[in-house]
This record gives structure tokens, C-alpha cells and sequence, in this order.
């Protein structure tokens, strides 16, 4: 009777084993047919005419043979793909992270290089970004905000190659391209040279705010260029070489792998958001604006699910500003401006697509500001680049006529410009 039971029991275990086995092949050879596909160009991408330089990996991995290998990476630093491992995966999984990708593919990858917000991108705005091992590849994590923004040469010593790959959103004040400098800077001094893969400008249609004055230099500001550059990661890398903004005037040895059919006027809806504050791109285009109210007494939708499209504060006149929300920490932001505090000020959700900087909200909020003389903190001027700018509100000026004070160094900045640009 015991044997009898025990008989299907042994001969059903056995069929489960040879299924699962027979799952992880199938598993196992689907993923190594999606890793083709990508090698192989064959692509699929929410913008699908444009295909971005981490793609066109015919063209860097013959760069990395018997390399070792760093990279400057982050949530954004992903290869598109045309199908994913099963029909239950997420919509939007439909990339391959770079890292992984290199992984699978032998190179020997050292270290990972992070930028603000981390290599999974979770940290808070201004949050100092810790060295650790990451859980998923358990490579070392090499913090580049912090203490240390610039890579040491003890950082450098095992690499012989590094990968910058970023996806920006064309903000002066948006530190990936601080990052990118001092990356530059490290591996100039070290002779190093430098891949930058090349991903669109979502905010490359227009160039538009102050050009930055020498004196106010800081990380969210370190060369003179407007507020809004229109300019990729890759074109931005040549300007920082040919304009000699390196120490010394040292240049950077980069191979920037360029972009296929893109160009400035094209619309780019990214696929990741970029910081953990920019969610969409409605908050993408208006962050060149609205960014300006982090040096002001002004919450700019922090603590909120709008961040970037609302604005508010106790302190605006709320007989002026019908709108009104309260902000509470959230993944963007553990300890937002005005915590559980009752803001009035203005929804942009739904607002037509900028093409120009808009210091209407700005100049507005400031007329309607309770207290003028808390309006303002030190943050601003970093941000604008200029003290002018703070002073031209304060005096009363028009949008119009703090305009017209822009347009000579922005014709100049322009024609500066296009000696670096890559695409139309």
C-alpha cells in the first residue's frame, strides 16, 4: 500500500524538476536573445526615431576589450530593448540598465561613479550621497556628491577607461554637468580617457536666462553660460574642452557617441524620470523656471505629487492666490519646505509647453509676497548667477525690460555655442 502511494509521488517530483529545469532554460535563453537584440540595434524606445548613444554599443564596447572599466551612471543610464523577458513585466520595462548590460557582456567593470541623488537615484535634493556597494551588481559605489565631487586619483589608479552616461534636462543649476566637469577635470589630470554616451536635451529647444558671472561660480553654477544652454551632455563635454573651463586649460580625451536622428527641435519625453523632483514632462519643462523659487521663501511643489508644477508659500496673500495645498514628505522630499504648513500660490499642471524662461511666476509671487524682505535668501543669487536679477525684481521691473538686459550675452553665448554643437 506504501509503495504503491509512494510510486506517483517519486514520478510526479521528477516531471516538476524537468519543468522547472526546461522554465530556466527558456528563461534563461530569452534573456540571452533580448541581449542580442540590443547588441544588435534591433530597438524599440518611447521616442522611437531617436536612438541614444548608449545604444550604438557597436560603437564603445570595441573600447572597453580587456579595459578596466569605470562608470559615472544613475537610474537614467539605460539601453532600450524591443521586447522584455515575459508579458508579465511592467509596460515600461522596456530597457536594459548599462551597468547590467556591461556586466553581462565580461567587462570588467570596477566601480561605479554616483552622482546627486545616487545610482538609483532615490536621494533627496542636497542630500549627501554615501560610498557603499551596490545590493543588486555588489559593486563598490563611489559617492560624487558629498565631500568629494571630483574623482581622486587614488579613485582612478585601477581604471582604464571611464563611461559617462547621464541623462540631463539642460538646466545650468542641474548638477549632472558640474559632474561631468570634474569627471573631465580627473581624468585629464590622470590621462584617462573619457566615453560619454549621448542622450537628449528634453529642455534643448531654446536658450534662454542671466549668463553667470565668474564671482557667483558654485556647484549649481560653474561656468558662464545662461540658465537654459540647449545643449546635450556630449555637445556641453566638447564646450567645457574648447573653451578651457579645466583646471590649467587641461583637456579631457572624450569620444562622445553620438545620437541618431535627433535634433534640438525634437520633442523627447523621457522614459526615467531623472531626479526623484521631476517626475514628468510637464515638471521638466518648467524647472528652469520654477527653480528659482529655492532661493526664495517659496515651496516649489516639494512634499507634494506635482513637484515643479505647483508653487506656493504661508507667506503669498492668499486673497490673490486661490490655490492652495500642504506639503508632507514623500520619496522626493523627506523634509520639504513648510512641512504640514497650508500654502497659497499657483497650479501649472496643465500649462501650455514653455519655449522661453518665464519669470512671471517668480515676479508675481514676490508682488504678492506678505513680507518682501524675507522673499529672497542667499541660495538665489547662485541660482541666477547674478545678484543683478534679485535686484531688478526688487526695483520693479518688468519681465519685458529684465529681458532685454539678457540679450547681449546670450547673442554672444550663442554664437559660442554652436561652434560645439553636434546636432541641428
Amino acid at each position: 500500500m506504501f509503495k504503491n502511494r509512494v510510486f506517483p509521488i517519486i514520478i510526479m517530483f521528477v516531471l516538476v524538476l524537468i519543468s522547472c529545469g526546461s522554465k530556466s532554460k527558456e528563461d534563461s535563453d530569452q534573456n540571452n536573445e533580448i541581449l542580442n537584440q540590443v547588441q544588435n540595434d534591433s530597438l524599440s524606445k518611447l521616442n522611437p526615431e531617436i536612438i541614444v548613444g548608449a545604444n550604438q554599443t557597436d560603437k564603445y564596447l570595441p573600447l572597453l576589450n580587456g579595459k578596466r572599466v569605470g562608470i559615472v551612471a544613475n537610474q537614467t543610464s539605460v539601453i532600450f530593448k524591443e521586447i522584455t523577458v515575459s508579458q508579465k513585466a511592467p509596460r515600461n520595462d522596456n530597457y536594459i540598465h548599462v551597468v547590467d548590460f556591461l556586466l553581462k557582456r565580461r567587462v570588467k567593470i570596477k566601480k561605479v561613479f554616483a552622482p546627486e541623488h545616487g545610482f538609483r537615484g532615490k536621494s533627496d535634493a542636497g542630500e549627501v550621497v554615501k560610498d557603499g556597494i551596490d545590493t543588486k551588481t555588489r559593486l563598490p559605489i563611489v559617492s560624487l556628491y558629498g565631500k568629494n565631487k571630483k574623482p581622486s586619483p587614488e579613485q582612478l589608479a585601477d581604471l582604464d577607461i571611464v563611461i559617462f552616461d547621464i541623462q540631463d534636462v539642460g538646466a545650468r543649476f542641474y548638477t549632472y554637468i558640474s559632474s561631468l566637469h570634474y569627471v573631465m577635470e580627473a581624468c585629464a589630470e590622470a590621462n584617462i580617457p573619457l566615453i560619454i554616451l549621448d542622450r537628449p536635451n528634453p529642455n534643448g529647444h531654446y536658450v534662454d536666462g542671466p549668463v553667470l558671472e565668474p564671482e557667483h561660480k558654485s556647484f549649481v553654477g560653474m561656468h558662464p553660460i545662461p540658465v537654459v544652454h540647449g545643449m546635450t551632455i556630449g555637445e556641453y563635454a566638447k564646450m567645457i574642452n574648447g573653451e578651457g573651463w579645466l583646471e590649467g586649460k587641461i583637456k579631457c580625451n572624450i569620444t562622445i557617441i553620438d545620437m541618431q536622428n535627433y535634433n534640438h527641435n525634437k520633442t523627447y519625453s523621457l522614459p526615467i524620470k531623472p531626479s526623484p523632483n521631476l517626475p514628468n514632462n510637464r515638471a521638466i519643462n518648467l524647472y528652469p523656471s520654477l527653480c528659482f523659487f529655492e532661493g526664495t521663501n517659496v515651496n516649489a511643489g516639494r512634499g507634494t505629487s506635482k513637484q515643479f508644477q505647483i508653487y506656493g508659500s504661508p507667506y503669498l496673500d492668499k486673497t490673490v492666490y486661490n490655490f492652495k495645498y500642504i506639503p508632507s514628505p514623500n520619496e522626493g522630499s523627506k523634509y520639504p519646505k513648510y512641512d504640514g504648513v497650508l500654502c497659497y500660490g499657483e497650479d501649472l499642471s496643465v500649462h501650455d509647453k514653455l519655449n522661453q524662461l518665464d519669470l512671471s511666476y517668480l515676479i508675481r509671487a514676490y508682488q504678492n509676497s506678505i513680507d518682501k524682505t524675507i522673499f529672497f535668501n542667499d541660495f538665489f543669487t547662485k541660482l541666477s548667477g547674478t545678484k543683478v536679477l534679485q535686484q531688478q525684481i526688487e526695483s520693479g521691473l518688468s519681465e519685458q525690460e529684465i529681458r532685454e538686459t539678457w540679450v547681449a550675452r546670450l547673442s554672444a553665448f550663442k554664437r559660442k555655442r554652436a561652434k560645439y554643437l553636434i546636432y541641428k
